[in-house]
């Protein structure tokens, strides 16, 4: 498989890598068409600051063992790995000398959909995680800032079959999110490879 270099975000506390062009266009395509149809899509409710609304993406958890998952009071329950969602994870895991076992997938229809501020630190997770996170469909802008120091902060746009990989002490020290936009566009499939024990 052929990609770009890796570009290193250089981030303090944190180890941060984006390959762009991790996938080939035309395989990217593919896979998002397939997982949008394939991929068991739903909608979960979620409770901030006492209110309750419908989650703004829709999300689906996939795995090779029953382990839960479990963010923002919300816990999801996975379904086995479906072709697509295996190839993609086993050729990130050849990149990565790595074994994942389980894909969060999330679906953004729109501009609109989005995932606010947070730290993939759950105790489910470990304490180093690594996240893999692959891009299928229209490019969005991804945002990281520290946790201690505001003026530590990167954005970058993540692309149509591009991997970004996040791991040693970046949930620790630092945030990241995918915010709303007003730009009128299509669809996003976002797939995160994490390791929960």
């Amino acid at each position: 498989m052929l990609f770009k270099e890796p570009i290193n975000l250089n981030l303090k506390d944190a180890d941060v890598v984006y390959y762009p062009n991790f996938f080939n266009s035309e395989l990217s395509n593919y896979y998002f068409k397939t997982l949008l149809k394939n991929i068991e899509w739903q909608q979960d409710t979620i409770t901030l600051f006492g209110k309750t609304h419908l989650q703004p993406r829709l999300t689906a958890l996939y795995a090779n063992n029953n382990l839960p998952y479990s963010y923002s009071n919300i816990i999801m329950y996975p379904k086995t790995f479906n072709q697509e969602l295996a190839q993609i994870k086993e050729t990130i895991e050849k990149l990565l000398d790595v074994s994942f076992t389980s894909c969060l997938a999330n679906l953004y229809r729109n501009g609109q959909d989005s995932n606010g501020w947070h730290a993939d630190d759950e105790k489910e997770l470990g304490q180093h995680p690594i996240i893999a996170s692959v891009t299928f469909g229209i490019e969005r802008i991804f945002h990281l800032k520290h946790k201690n120091e505001s003026n530590h902060k990167a954005k970058i746009i993540l692309q149509n079959g591009s991997l970004l990989v996040m791991k040693g002490s970046t949930q620790k020290y630092w945030l990241h999110q995918l915010p709303k936009t007003n730009k009128d566009i299509g669809e996003r499939i976002n797939l995160t490879f994490r390791i929960i024990t």
